[in-house]
């Protein structure tokens, strides 16, 4: 079942950030768009190299308005000592949440049943705390961040322009189109 369209649920959880460990509910997510980005573990092989190609686009999603949080099933205390120990995981400035009651990939239907582990999934939120973006990898596939860059930018542009969408491919400053009687059959 899908959860585009649906509220976040609520959570509370401690996080990673910038050597400290802060605590994050679901209402501290509201006011600005949200990227939860589920990945299976700590100390893995996949995981470093996407949570580093995201970190390496959070400066450009701040400006945007969107704040990342990285979750995945093992604790904040686990995210700090990957943090301290990985070159590539030290590059990260956003939240690392950790989920080892696993309330938030329940929340986000990306608990891998059996096993206590998250799939690698990509939620984003707008500032409503509402689901809007949904991608789901299997474990041995890594995400880009090039394309949720983009994939975010069409969503806030479709937010913010009632009665226009975004075509595939669509890139900022490119043509978006008007759903119209006129257009049915000639696209």
């Amino acid at each position: 079942m899908s959860i585009i369209g649906k509220a976040i649920k609520p959570f509370t959880a401690t996080a990673y950030k910038e050597g400290k460990f802060v605590d994050v509910t679901d209402a501290d997510v509201k006011g600005k768009w949200s990227v939860f980005f589920f990945y299976p573990a700590d100390f893995t092989f996949v995981c470093p190299t996407e949570l580093e190609d995201l970190a390496d686009i959070y400066p450009t999603l701040q400006k945007m308005g969107v704040e990342v949080y990285s979750v995945s099933t093992d604790t904040h205390f686990s995210h700090k000592a990957w943090h301290d120990t990985s070159p590539a995981i030290g590059k990260i400035n956003y939240y690392m949440l950790g989920d080892q009651n696993h309330v938030i990939s329940n929340n986000f239907d990306i608990l891998r049943e059996g096993v206590g582990l998250a799939d690698r999934g990509t939620f984003v939120a707008d500032p409503d705390g509402v689901v809007q973006l949904v991608e789901i990898t299997p474990e041995g596939v890594g995400r880009n961040a090039a394309e949720l860059l983009r994939k975010i930018k069409a969503a806030q542009y479709w937010a913010s322009h009632p009665g226009e969408v975004c075509p595939a491919k669509w890139e900022e400053g490119e043509t978006t189109l008007a759903p119209s009687f006129d257009l049915v059959g000639k696209i």
